[in-house]
């Protein structure tokens, strides 16, 4: 219990840090929102009276700049606390639903690209481990480092460049066809998965190498255990020690990898989504440091900074459930 107190108030104070972090530098930059606010306003509409200027922007922004820097804060922390993460100049809306729209987009070629690079590093790095030594060993291995050793975002280009450009095989840019009205078919379906098809290629080609590499090296450690020797020794299979014996005790140390790499998949979305015009979380990102949004900025910052630590809480909390040699508390913690 006290271990499950520990890492739950480790992880609360990080998104608490987080939070006070991102009002210092909403308070510490240049720039005031609510100017920005009321120039785009009288922009659009020069008739507002002043004090409906006055009342848009008091709705719209969490804390106001005239307040004590402590009624300021707490404000902010309360807003955040309830979902108000503030009011976007560059979007015209509230933070909040607009991180809501484009993060099933990220989750979609995270959730692709996640399912493919397991499935595939972990079923290369179980061949690997089986013919350690052989030439498919050696090549594999070769071929894993050279991949592993290139850029996401270098791997984008070069995809997009030679399937996207030269020979027309995916789309190079969007999240779906102009021509396709967003639905619950097969074709609007088919289409989305279509347009996915080269973000999650990137991460999948510059990530398998280092998740086959690790199976590798945890078969083979594991393939060395006394009870790997006695497993053989009464007979048993060799597709039942695979899959029993090796396969299950090579993979879980994985776990924790799997969740870890969530978080900073969301962070490396935010290169790979503007180099596709990916409209998801790393787009919504990258056009808030563009125009210099502050509050959609750190929403979007808050948002990638929970993913990764509630990915580590999970990763402890379910390590120990899922390895019995573990117990939750000791020095083996994920973090």
């Amino acid at each position: 219990m006290n271990w499950w107190l520990k890492r739950t108030g480790q992880a609360l104070f990080t998104i608490w840090a987080v939070i006070t972090i991102s009002f210092a530098l909403i308070r510490g930059l240049p720039g005031d929102p609510g100017s920005r606010i009321r120039e785009q306003a009288q922009r659009h509409n020069p008739s507002m009276s002043q004090s409906a200027l006055e009342r848009m922007i008091e709705a719209r922004i969490p804390a106001s700049y005239d307040d004590p820097i402590h009624v300021a804060y707490w404000e902010y922390l309360t807003s955040v606390a309830q979902g108000d993460l503030g009011y976007s100049t560059f979007r015209q809306a509230e933070v909040a639903p607009e991180i809501a729209a484009v993060l099933p987009w990220t989750i979609l070629i995270m959730s692709l690209s996640m399912a493919l690079m397991f499935s595939l590093g972990l079923a290369l790095g179980a061949l690997m481990a089986y013919k350690e030594g052989s030439r498919f060993d050696t090549a594999l291995t070769g071929v894993s480092i050279f991949f592993n050793s290139i850029p996401y975002y270098v791997a984008a280009v070069l995809l997009i460049a030679v399937l996207g450009y030269r020979l027309s095989v995916f789309p190079a840019r969007g999240t779906h066809s102009d021509a396709t009205d967003p639905g619950l078919s097969l074709h609007f379906v088919f289409d989305v998965l279509y347009h996915a098809t080269l973000p999650t290629l990137s991460f999948v080609v510059t990530g398998f190498g280092i998740i086959a590499l690790t199976m590798r090296g945890n078969s083979i450690q594991t393939l060395g255990e006394e009870y790997i020797r006695v497993a053989r020794l009464r007979g048993i299979p060799d597709r039942r020690i695979a899959l029993r014996y090796v396969g299950r005790n090579a993979i879980l140390p994985m776990w924790t990898t799997l969740l870890i790499s969530i978080g900073f998949m969301f962070g490396g979305a935010i290169i790979l989504e503007e180099i596709f015009q990916y409209r998801g979380m790393g787009w919504l990102m990258f056009r808030s440091i563009e125009h210099n949004d502050i509050y959609l900025m750190m929403g979007t910052f808050l948002i990638v900074t929970i993913a990764v630590v509630i990915s580590l809480w999970i990763a402890d909390a379910t390590y120990g459930w899922l390895d019995p040699r573990i117990k939750s508390g000791d020095d083996s913690e994920s973090y």
